[in-house]
């Protein structure tokens, strides 16, 4: 079951699996492929995080808005990205995905915390919609980062991770 159909950079849509928390862990195969791209993702979080948060402001403009700190608004995503501000931010997100990859056979571990961040995402203003958008910019910066060991089999273990996170994000959205 999908929780969205996501583009991807080439232009396709790719779906990104609904994963029952009842299914503690992941194949030890996926597993492996989504700690192994890992790590060359974690050595540059910073740089890396940069790209997604990059290309999520390209895919989809109006989330820039939502963006404020100590009532700043920014008038360009690249005034956004360059803000120290907004950089801790980025720092927050690669630590989530970091504590998704940690636990990537046992995500059930962090349901609770995901369901609070879905709630918190939901009273800025952010989209259910948008987590979608995310997913897709996951992918692309993932992509990027890996170029040719970003095989079609690390592409759908990070879609099912990247699914997992979605789902318990999407409770606490939907206030469960």
């Amino acid at each position: 079951m999908c929780v969205d159909a996501v583009p991807t950079p080439r232009g396709s849509h790719h779906c990104v699996p609904r994963l029952s928390w009842e299914r503690e862990s992941m194949e030890r195969l996926e597993s492996e492929l989504i700690r192994q791209s890992w790590r060359a993702v974690s050595r540059s979080p910073l740089e890396h995080g940069t790209v997604l948060f990059s290309r999520l402001f390209a895919l989809e403009p109006s989330l820039l808005p939502l963006f404020q700190y100590n009532g700043r608004q920014f008038s360009s995503p690249e005034d956004c990205l360059s803000s120290p501000e907004f950089l801790d931010h980025i720092r927050k997100v690669m630590l989530v995905i970091d504590a998704a990859v940690t636990n990537v056979e046992d995500l059930s571990s962090l349901e609770e915390y995901l369901a609070t961040l879905g709630r918190k995402h939901r009273a800025v203003g952010v989209r259910l919609s948008s987590f979608s958008t995310v997913g897709e910019s996951l992918l692309y910066m993932l992509e990027k980062c890996l170029g040719p060991d970003f095989t079609p089999a690390t592409r759908t273990a990070w879609s099912q991770l990247y699914g997992a996170v979605v789902q318990a994000m999407s409770r606490g959205w939907d206030g469960e």
